[in-house]
Protein backbone atom coordinates (compact mmCIF):
# COMPACT_ATOMS: atom_id res chain seq x y z
CA UNK A 1 0.00 0.00 0.00
CA UNK A 2 1.28 3.46 -0.94
CA UNK A 3 0.93 5.90 1.95
CA UNK A 4 0.72 9.13 -0.03
CA UNK A 5 0.52 12.34 1.97
CA UNK A 6 -1.82 14.43 -0.16
CA UNK A 7 -5.14 13.11 1.15
CA UNK A 8 -4.38 13.31 4.90
CA UNK A 9 -2.74 16.73 4.42
CA UNK A 10 -5.80 18.10 2.61
CA UNK A 11 -8.03 16.73 5.37
CA UNK A 12 -6.00 18.52 8.07
CA UNK A 13 -5.88 21.79 6.10
CA UNK A 14 -9.64 21.72 5.55
CA UNK A 15 -10.30 21.09 9.24
CA UNK A 16 -7.86 23.87 10.19
CA UNK A 17 -9.49 26.33 7.77
CA UNK A 18 -12.98 25.56 9.09
CA UNK A 19 -11.90 25.93 12.73
CA UNK A 20 -10.05 29.19 11.97
CA UNK A 21 -13.27 30.65 10.57
CA UNK A 22 -15.14 29.74 13.75
CA UNK A 23 -12.53 31.49 15.91
CA UNK A 24 -13.71 34.86 14.69
CA UNK A 25 -10.20 36.25 14.30
CA UNK A 26 -7.13 35.46 12.24
CA UNK A 27 -4.49 33.47 14.15
CA UNK A 28 -0.99 34.93 13.78
CA UNK A 29 2.16 33.03 12.82
CA UNK A 30 5.65 34.58 12.89
CA UNK A 31 8.45 32.83 10.99
CA UNK A 32 12.03 33.95 11.58
CA UNK A 33 14.46 33.07 8.79
CA UNK A 34 18.18 33.81 9.14
CA UNK A 35 20.50 33.73 6.12
CA UNK A 36 19.91 32.99 2.45
CA UNK A 37 19.63 29.20 2.36
CA UNK A 38 17.53 28.44 -0.77
CA UNK A 39 15.78 25.43 0.79
CA UNK A 40 14.79 27.49 3.84
CA UNK A 41 13.32 30.18 1.58
CA UNK A 42 11.27 27.55 -0.23
CA UNK A 43 9.99 25.96 3.00
CA UNK A 44 9.03 29.32 4.49
CA UNK A 45 7.23 30.31 1.29
CA UNK A 46 5.21 27.08 1.40
CA UNK A 47 4.24 27.61 5.04
CA UNK A 48 3.14 31.20 4.40
CA UNK A 49 1.10 30.21 1.37
CA UNK A 50 -0.65 27.38 3.22
CA UNK A 51 -1.24 29.68 6.19
CA UNK A 52 -3.02 32.20 4.00
CA UNK A 53 -5.20 29.44 2.52
CA UNK A 54 -6.22 28.46 6.07
CA UNK A 55 -7.07 31.99 7.20
CA UNK A 56 -3.92 32.28 9.29
CA UNK A 57 -1.97 35.54 9.17
CA UNK A 58 1.66 34.61 8.51
CA UNK A 59 4.59 37.02 8.59
CA UNK A 60 8.22 36.34 7.73
CA UNK A 61 11.07 38.07 9.54
CA UNK A 62 14.03 37.69 7.17
CA UNK A 63 17.39 38.46 8.80
CA UNK A 64 20.91 38.29 7.40
CA UNK A 65 23.38 35.66 8.57
CA UNK A 66 25.41 38.47 10.15
CA UNK A 67 22.55 39.52 12.44
CA UNK A 68 23.72 39.46 16.08
CA UNK A 69 22.21 36.59 18.05
CA UNK A 70 20.90 39.03 20.66
CA UNK A 71 18.88 40.83 18.01
CA UNK A 72 17.14 37.54 17.17
CA UNK A 73 16.40 36.65 20.80
CA UNK A 74 15.16 40.21 21.42
CA UNK A 75 12.82 39.85 18.41
CA UNK A 76 11.51 36.57 19.80
CA UNK A 77 10.86 38.17 23.20
CA UNK A 78 8.84 40.95 21.51
CA UNK A 79 6.83 38.36 19.58
CA UNK A 80 6.25 36.42 22.81
CA UNK A 81 4.46 39.52 24.16
CA UNK A 82 2.54 40.30 20.94
CA UNK A 83 -1.08 39.21 21.48
CA UNK A 84 -1.68 39.05 17.72
CA UNK A 85 1.02 36.40 17.33
CA UNK A 86 -0.01 32.92 18.47
CA UNK A 87 2.78 30.82 16.98
CA UNK A 88 6.51 31.46 16.51
CA UNK A 89 8.98 29.32 14.58
CA UNK A 90 12.64 29.78 13.74
CA UNK A 91 13.38 28.19 10.38
CA UNK A 92 16.17 25.66 10.78
CA UNK A 93 19.01 25.18 10.28
CA UNK A 94 20.44 28.43 11.57
CA UNK A 95 23.90 29.47 10.33
CA UNK A 96 26.57 27.45 12.16
CA UNK A 97 27.79 30.25 14.43
CA UNK A 98 24.43 30.63 16.20
CA UNK A 99 23.56 28.82 19.43
CA UNK A 100 20.42 27.12 18.09
CA UNK A 101 19.32 25.75 21.46
CA UNK A 102 19.55 29.18 23.10
CA UNK A 103 17.54 30.79 20.31
CA UNK A 104 14.80 28.13 20.36
CA UNK A 105 14.55 28.18 24.16
CA UNK A 106 13.74 31.90 24.00
CA UNK A 107 10.39 31.11 22.37
CA UNK A 108 7.50 30.97 24.83
CA UNK A 109 6.36 27.34 25.28
CA UNK A 110 2.79 28.57 24.63
CA UNK A 111 3.83 29.83 21.18
CA UNK A 112 6.34 27.06 20.37
CA UNK A 113 4.35 25.56 17.49
CA UNK A 114 7.44 23.66 16.30
CA UNK A 115 7.42 21.71 19.58
CA UNK A 116 11.16 22.16 20.24
CA UNK A 117 11.10 23.92 23.61
CA UNK A 118 12.30 21.63 26.46
CA UNK A 119 8.98 22.10 28.27
CA UNK A 120 6.98 20.81 25.28
CA UNK A 121 9.42 17.95 24.68
CA UNK A 122 9.22 17.03 28.36
CA UNK A 123 5.42 17.05 28.34
CA UNK A 124 5.42 14.84 25.26
CA UNK A 125 7.60 12.23 26.97
CA UNK A 126 5.31 12.40 30.00
CA UNK A 127 2.31 11.76 27.75
CA UNK A 128 0.83 15.18 28.57
CA UNK A 129 -0.79 17.62 26.07
CA UNK A 130 1.95 19.55 24.30
CA UNK A 131 2.94 21.06 20.98
CA UNK A 132 4.57 18.33 18.91
CA UNK A 133 7.04 18.84 16.08
CA UNK A 134 5.16 18.83 12.77
CA UNK A 135 7.00 15.98 11.04
CA UNK A 136 6.46 13.25 13.66
CA UNK A 137 2.93 14.55 14.18
CA UNK A 138 2.41 14.21 10.43
CA UNK A 139 3.65 10.61 10.53
CA UNK A 140 1.07 9.78 13.19
CA UNK A 141 -1.59 11.41 11.01
CA UNK A 142 -0.55 9.18 8.09
CA UNK A 143 -0.63 6.03 10.22
CA UNK A 144 -4.07 6.92 11.58
CA UNK A 145 -5.45 7.99 8.19
CA UNK A 146 -4.53 4.65 6.61
CA UNK A 147 -5.60 2.75 9.76
CA UNK A 148 -2.17 1.26 10.42
CA UNK A 149 -2.34 -0.42 13.80
CA UNK A 150 0.27 0.86 16.26
CA UNK A 151 -0.60 -0.66 19.63
CA UNK A 152 1.40 -3.78 20.38
CA UNK A 153 3.62 -3.40 17.30
CA UNK A 154 7.42 -3.29 17.26
CA UNK A 155 8.47 0.17 16.09
CA UNK A 156 12.04 1.14 15.19
CA UNK A 157 13.04 4.76 14.67
CA UNK A 158 16.34 5.33 12.86
CA UNK A 159 17.51 8.81 13.84
CA UNK A 160 17.55 10.61 17.20
CA UNK A 161 17.13 14.32 16.44
CA UNK A 162 15.03 16.56 18.69
CA UNK A 163 12.87 17.48 15.68
CA UNK A 164 12.04 13.98 14.40
CA UNK A 165 13.63 10.94 16.03
CA UNK A 166 13.04 11.58 19.73
CA UNK A 167 9.49 12.99 19.50
CA UNK A 168 8.61 10.24 17.01
CA UNK A 169 9.68 7.60 19.51
CA UNK A 170 7.64 9.28 22.25
CA UNK A 171 4.50 9.45 20.09
CA UNK A 172 4.77 5.78 19.15
CA UNK A 173 5.39 4.82 22.78
CA UNK A 174 2.37 6.87 23.87
CA UNK A 175 0.36 4.96 21.25
CA UNK A 176 1.37 1.67 22.93
CA UNK A 177 4.03 0.49 20.49
CA UNK A 178 7.22 -1.18 21.69
CA UNK A 179 9.82 1.33 20.57
CA UNK A 180 13.52 1.18 19.78
CA UNK A 181 15.69 4.13 18.69
CA UNK A 182 18.70 3.48 16.45
CA UNK A 183 21.38 5.95 15.40
CA UNK A 184 24.86 6.35 13.93
CA UNK A 185 26.48 4.43 16.79
CA UNK A 186 24.10 1.45 16.62
CA UNK A 187 25.91 -1.80 15.84
CA UNK A 188 24.43 -4.22 13.30
CA UNK A 189 21.63 -1.84 12.37
CA UNK A 190 19.92 -4.38 10.10
CA UNK A 191 19.36 -6.72 13.04
CA UNK A 192 17.22 -4.02 14.63
CA UNK A 193 15.38 -2.76 11.55
CA UNK A 194 14.40 -6.28 10.47
CA UNK A 195 12.40 -6.64 13.70
CA UNK A 196 10.31 -3.58 12.97
CA UNK A 197 6.61 -3.81 12.16
CA UNK A 198 6.78 -0.02 11.79
CA UNK A 199 10.08 1.43 10.58
CA UNK A 200 10.61 5.21 10.61
CA UNK A 201 13.79 6.45 8.92
CA UNK A 202 15.16 9.99 9.38
CA UNK A 203 18.92 10.01 8.82
CA UNK A 204 19.43 12.26 5.79
CA UNK A 205 21.30 9.67 3.71
CA UNK A 206 19.93 8.69 0.28
CA UNK A 207 18.82 5.06 -0.07
CA UNK A 208 20.32 4.23 3.34
CA UNK A 209 17.73 1.55 4.10
CA UNK A 210 17.83 -1.35 1.64
CA UNK A 211 15.42 -4.24 1.12
CA UNK A 212 17.52 -6.72 3.12
CA UNK A 213 17.12 -4.46 6.18
CA UNK A 214 13.31 -4.56 6.15
CA UNK A 215 10.87 -7.11 7.54
CA UNK A 216 8.42 -8.65 5.08
CA UNK A 217 5.12 -6.75 5.25
CA UNK A 218 6.46 -3.91 7.42
CA UNK A 219 5.15 -0.36 7.33
CA UNK A 220 8.02 1.89 6.23
CA UNK A 221 7.94 5.66 6.82
CA UNK A 222 10.62 7.59 4.92
CA UNK A 223 11.32 11.06 6.31
CA UNK A 224 14.40 11.72 4.18
CA UNK A 225 14.62 14.50 1.60
CA UNK A 226 17.90 14.17 -0.29
CA UNK A 227 18.78 15.99 -3.49
CA UNK A 228 20.87 13.77 -5.75
CA UNK A 229 21.53 14.08 -9.47
CA UNK A 230 18.82 16.69 -9.90
CA UNK A 231 16.06 14.74 -8.18
CA UNK A 232 14.72 14.22 -4.67
CA UNK A 233 15.02 10.80 -3.06
CA UNK A 234 14.39 9.46 0.42
CA UNK A 235 16.46 7.61 3.00
CA UNK A 236 14.87 4.35 1.81
CA UNK A 237 15.59 2.54 -1.45
CA UNK A 238 11.96 2.90 -2.48
CA UNK A 239 12.04 0.84 -5.67
CA UNK A 240 13.27 -2.31 -3.95
CA UNK A 241 11.86 -1.85 -0.46
CA UNK A 242 8.34 -1.16 -1.79
CA UNK A 243 8.26 -4.71 -3.18
CA UNK A 244 8.82 -6.11 0.30
CA UNK A 245 7.00 -3.65 2.57
CA UNK A 246 3.30 -3.92 3.31
CA UNK A 247 2.98 -0.13 3.24
CA UNK A 248 5.43 2.65 2.43
CA UNK A 249 5.55 6.43 2.04
CA UNK A 250 6.92 7.87 -1.22
CA UNK A 251 9.51 10.66 -1.52
CA UNK A 252 8.41 13.15 -2.62
CA UNK A 253 4.67 13.00 -1.99
CA UNK A 254 4.68 11.42 1.46
CA UNK A 255 5.54 12.77 4.91
CA UNK A 256 6.72 16.14 3.58
CA UNK A 257 3.19 17.12 2.55
CA UNK A 258 2.02 16.81 6.16
CA UNK A 259 4.61 19.12 7.69
CA UNK A 260 3.01 22.48 6.86
CA UNK A 261 -0.47 21.12 7.59
CA UNK A 262 0.49 19.95 11.09
CA UNK A 263 2.36 23.18 11.80
CA UNK A 264 -0.78 25.20 11.01
CA UNK A 265 -2.84 22.80 13.10
CA UNK A 266 -0.52 23.73 16.00
CA UNK A 267 -0.97 27.46 15.31
CA UNK A 268 -4.74 27.05 15.47
CA UNK A 269 -4.37 25.11 18.73
CA UNK A 270 -2.27 27.95 20.18
CA UNK A 271 -4.82 30.55 19.07
CA UNK A 272 -7.64 28.53 20.58
CA UNK A 273 -5.98 28.73 23.98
Amino acid sequence: MLLEGKSPAEKILLETRNKAVRLGFSPGLAIIRVGEDPASKTYVGTKLRKAEECGISGKEYALTAHTPEKKITDLIRRLNKDKKIHGIIVQLPLPAHFNTEKVLNTISPDKDVDGLHPLNLGKLFKGKPAFVSATPQGIMEILNFYKIRIAGKNAVVVGRSDMVGKPMAALLLNADATVEICHSKTHNLAEHTKRADILVVAVGKPHFITADMVKEGATVIDVGINRTEGKIVGDVDFEKVSKKAGAITPVPGGVGLLTAACLLKNVLKAAGR
